[in-house]
């Protein structure tokens, strides 16, 4: 079964990162659902893309949006976060131009991951994976736990809600990843990479390796982004779809890994990704792949009336 993963639940139809989010993803059919999580103030793991809220999705207890980034989540507690709305996109702003499909759900908040995890297990009944991805950044260390922290605040939620076979840890930071596989070795893990222009993680060819590859150095791999991936213990690699053609792919299968690129929206660069035989992509756009995947008789996952 292809992977249709819908980013941050679909955020190009409703509200990102949100429980009434989510449930529609999994009504309208998908694989799995990619969600992004940071750690509040009290230690809660919570479902946010953002280490700082959005002005551009956040709205204050008076229903004002914020005129500017907002404080991290890791100087807020849980109890704190329930005072902001992010249900709905503020207006004129360049998010709301960019998903103007986007239906608002007035009310959402912020959610625990372990109510994300708890909805996927009942409602998408053990046919719904879930993609956490770590907000972690050894870059701006101040705004994240440490990984091993991290981790150890992640598996108390996936025992708790008896989801660890439901879930892949992805990162950019693979030092989470490291920590992943060492406290909880039965959970899939992915490699996540970007190297376009002014995002790049991997620096192949930098005098300094990369901070973001948990110690590993891309020259003792002659080059080759495949090979790196595969020496992170990953068994998924996930990299910007603008990084991939079909020579990389092949290379990865070679490897042994599978491809799950991320954020694909337009369908041309869907059926060119299915061309080379990506095992998955994440996409805002869920509907959209999964009526290219049904013309071109691919099978799509079951929505869940359909489930047996």
């Amino acid at each position: 079964m292809f992977d249709l993963q819908g980013h941050r639940g679909a955020r190009g139809l409703w509200p990102e990162n949100t429980l009434a989010g989510f449930a529609r993803a999994i009504e309208l059919g998908v694989s799995g659902l990619e969600l992004d999580c940071g750690v509040t103030r009290d230690g809660v793991v919570v479902v946010s893309h953002d280490q700082e809220l959005n002005p551009d999705c956040t709205r204050d207890a008076h229903g004002r949006f914020l005129t500017a980034a907002g404080p991290p989540l890791v100087e807020l507690s849980y109890a704190q976060l329930q005072a902001y709305d992010v249900g709905r996109l503020r207006p004129g702003s360049p998010y709301a131009a960019r998903f103007p499909q986007q239906q608002p759900v007035d009310g959402e908040r912020i959610p625990r991951l372990a109510d994300v995890l708890t909805l996927v297990r009942t409602h998408g009944r053990g046919r719904v994976r879930v993609a956490i991805e770590v907000k972690s950044s050894p870059e701006q260390p101040q705004l994240t736990p440490t990984p091993e922290s991290f981790v150890q605040a992640l598996r108390a939620d996936l025992e708790r809600t008896g989801t660890a076979s439901l879930v892949a840890i992805l990162c950019f930071d693979w030092r989470v990843l490291s920590a992943a596989q060492r406290l909880m070795p039965q959970v899939a893990t992915v490699a996540l990479t970007e190297q376009q222009p002014g995002d790049d993680t991997v620096r192949m060819g930098s005098p300094h390796p990369s901070p973001w590859l948990g110690g590993l150095d891309p020259a003792h791999f002659d080059g080759s982004i495949t090979r790196l991936v595969q020496a992170s213990g990953a068994g998924t690699w996930g990299p910007d779809y603008l990084d991939l053609d079909a020579q990389r792919v092949e290379q990865a299968h070679a490897l042994g890994l599978r491809v799950v690129p991320w954020t694909v929206n337009e369908t041309a660069d869907m059926e060119r990704l299915l061309e080379y035989g990506v095992a998955g992509m994440i996409t805002d756009r869920p509907d959209v792949l999964r009526t290219l995947l049904e013309r071109t008789g691919l099978p799509v996952p079951p929505r869940p009336q359909e489930y047996s």
